[in-house]
């Protein structure tokens, strides 16, 4: 499952990045790391963005980048 694919509400724990070079690093930038708990809050009403919170920090993700992330 990606984080994209998560439900509002739910809690959900970082598995691996999928992506390479410049978007992995972004990801990464941002706290979103593999093993983090990642708190998906709202999503936008066509699915762009994805706001989460990471680490107490509240973060607006793109759909694209959501697919990247593998979550349990």
């Amino acid at each position: 499952m990606t984080l994209k694919e998560t439900p509002v509400g739910s809690k959900v724990k970082v598995l691996k990045i999928e992506g390479q070079g410049a978007v992995k690093r972004r990801i990464m930038d941002m706290g979103i790391t593999k093993g983090v708990e990642v708190l998906v809050t709202k999503v936008a009403p066509l699915g762009d963005p994805i706001e989460v919170n990471v680490r107490g920090y509240q973060l607006s993700i793109r759909k694209a980048d959501a697919q990247m992330i593998a979550v349990e």
